[in-house]
């Protein structure tokens, strides 16, 4: 791995984050609404309204505003609540960790058997295991969230018989085993598009792959199938997958609000609606600018891995 090529990487990624703070912090002071009649309530008197404003400082200049803003956030500070009263790294910690859990399990799950379905569907190409989990992924692309999440309840948390919780979340500092238990139906909503995504990924760059001319060679040289597969086939066909998966990383912090709330995890995407209805700007702005800092590093370290499997990318 060249340092030029690194340097080059992170430097783009520094710009980016710039370029979204500015977005975050425009975008949230044009949303309709008061954040002072927000919490001071509709009978509020002009008086009270303004004596609020100067007290969260919402009336000074939008730049002045920012500049504090964005200088907090390089210290770790990102204001206090308006509608809580609580420091925002406070309220937004603990979300934050329940959502990268649940992400990352279903990260987890979704790397460990869509590569190998893929690979599967290569090898066995044309053949009725190919059809079967071709279909699977055609079906997983074309289900919204909401709609697996409705069918995975109706099927697996009904009332009468539930296999699994409809909601709810256990600390697995308090019970492990019923935090996977509660984490199940979540991870999986959030999981089957993603893998559907990157199964039909790998199964088309490793079909390719399996054509080529020095995978041919490697097999009249006599080298058995499953090396030539694991050895020369499969790495090879890795390098799209990942990218897939860094760009997937978004859908899946999309797609996690969606879960959260339906599934009452309390994660970030649950906790960005309450303060969308609140409008409490501290709060929005630190979710928003968190999720956009961890699909800016996820593909940063999907840069990374591409650049160690292909070494012609970091030349080029």
């Amino acid at each position: 791995m060249t340092v030029t090529y690194l340097i080059r990487r992170l430097g783009a990624v520094l710009v980016v984050l710039a370029i979204v703070t500015v977005a975050v912090f425009a975008i949230t002071n044009v949303l309709p609404g008061n954040a002072a009649l927000m919490i001071l309530g509709e009978n509020a008197t002009p008086e009270n309204l303004s004596a609020l404003e100067r007290q969260l400082g919402l009336d000074r200049p939008l730049l002045v505003q920012y500049v504090d803003w964005v200088g907090g956030v390089l210290h770790g500070d990102f204001g206090m609540s308006l509608r809580l009263g609580l420091p925002v790294s406070q309220v937004v910690g603990d979300a934050l960790v329940n959502s990268l859990s649940l992400a990352g399990i279903a990260l987890a799950g979704v790397t460990v058997i869509a590569i190998p379905l893929g690979a599967l569907a290569a090898i066995r190409r044309g053949t009725l295991a190919d059809a079967l989990i071709g279909l699977f992924s055609y079906v997983g692309t074309a289900l919204p969230e909401f709609v697996t999440a409705t069918l995975l309840l109706v099927f697996f948390a009904r009332p009468e018989n539930p296999l699994f919780p409809a909601g709810g979340f256990v600390p697995p500092s308090e019970d492990f085993g019923g935090y996977l238990y509660h984490a199940a139906l979540p991870a999986v909503t959030l999981g089957l598009i993603l893998m559907a995504h990157i199964s039909r990924q790998v199964r088309s760059e490793m079909s390719e792959v399996l054509s080529s001319d020095y995978v041919r060679a490697a097999r009249l040289k006599g080298l058995g199938e499953g090396r030539v597969i694991w050895r020369h086939a499969l790495p090879n066909s890795l390098a799209p997958a990942v990218a897939v998966i860094s760009l997937d990383i978004g859908y899946l912090l999309g797609g996690i609000i969606v879960v959260e709330e339906i599934f009452a995890w309390p994660g970030l995407g649950r906790l960005l609606i309450y303060a969308l209805q609140n409008r409490d700007l501290p709060v929005i702005q630190a979710i928003t600018l968190i999720l956009a800092v961890v699909y800016a590093l996820s593909n940063l370290v999907a840069d990374l891995v591409i650049a160690k499997l292909d070494p012609r990318v970091r030349y080029a």
